[in-house]
C-alpha cells in the first residue's frame, strides 16, 4: 500500500502552530488602546464632576462676606489635585448687579441701529469704568447681593494615555461655571448713571 506523499506547502497550510502568536499581535495593539480610553474616559468623566461639585462649593464660599477668593479657589485646587495630578487651573469671576444684566450691554442711544455703540451715541455708564461695554459684568467678586458668575478651566495631562496619538491628544481641558448671588451682608451698590459719548 502506497502512502501519498505530503508537499511542503500542503503541511504548512496544516500546521497551526504560532497562529495564536500572530492573532495576538493583531489583537493586542487594538486591545490596549480600548482599554486605555476606556480609562481615560473615565479619568475625565470622574474629574469633570468632581469639579463641578468643587465649583459649586467654592461659589457658595466665596458668597459669604467673610470669605476669601483665593482660599475658594485653593478649595478647589485641593480636591481636583488627586483626580487630575498636574492639573493647572485659571479661575475667573465676574460680577452683575441682577440675573437679567448678565451678558447685556449698557443701555446707549442705537441712532444707526448696527448694535455699537459709535459716531458720538450717548450711553450709560452702568458699571462705572469710563467706557460703554457690551457686557455689563466687572471682573471681581463683586459687593453685596451681587450676582457673581464663577468659572474654573483645569488643563491636564491624562494619566492613562491612549498609545500611537498625536501629542495633542494628551491635552485634555475642563470647564465648570457656576452663579450665585452674594449674601446681602450690606448695602447692595447701584448702578451707575454717569453718562459719556461713544466716539469710535
Amino acid at each position: 500500500m502506497r502512502v501519498p506523499r505530503i508537499t511542503l506547502p500542503a503541511q504548512l497550510a496544516q500546521d497551526a502552530t504560532g497562529a495564536v502568536l500572530i492573532e495576538f499581535a493583531l489583537v493586542a495593539p487594538v486591545f490596549l488602546m480600548l482599554i486605555m480610553g476606556t480609562f481615560d474616559l473615565g479619568q475625565m468623566a470622574y474629574g469633570k464632576s468632581v469639579l463641578e461639585g468643587a465649583v459649586q462649593k467654592a461659589a457658595r464660599d466665596s458668597a459669604l462676606e467673610t470669605s476669601s477668593t483665593l482660599v475658594a479657589d485653593n478649595t478647589v485646587k485641593n480636591i481636583i489635585g488627586p483626580i487630575l495630578p498636574g492639573a493647572q487651573l485659571t479661575t475667573t469671576r465676574t460680577s452683575y448687579f441682577d440675573f437679567v444684566d448678565i451678558g447685556r450691554p449698557e443701555r446707549w442711544n442705537d441712532g444707526n441701529n448696527n448694535g455699537q455703540c459709535d459716531n458720538n451715541e450717548t450711553y450709560v455708564d452702568e458699571n462705572s469704568n469710563g467706557d460703554w461695554d457690551k457686557d455689563i459684568g466687572v471682573t471681581g467678586n463683586g459687593g453685596a447681593s451681587d450676582v457673581i458668575i464663577y468659572t474654573v478651566v483645569v488643563k491636564y495631562t491624562p494619566v492613562f494615555r491612549i498609545p500611537f496619538m498625536p501629542a495633542k491628544w494628551y491635552e485634555r481641558t475642563l470647564t465648570s461655571t457656576a452663579v450665585r448671588k452674594n449674601q446681602p451682608f450690606a448695602q447692595q451698590t447701584a448702578l451707575g448713571s454717569n453718562s459719556g459719548i461713544c466716539s469710535t
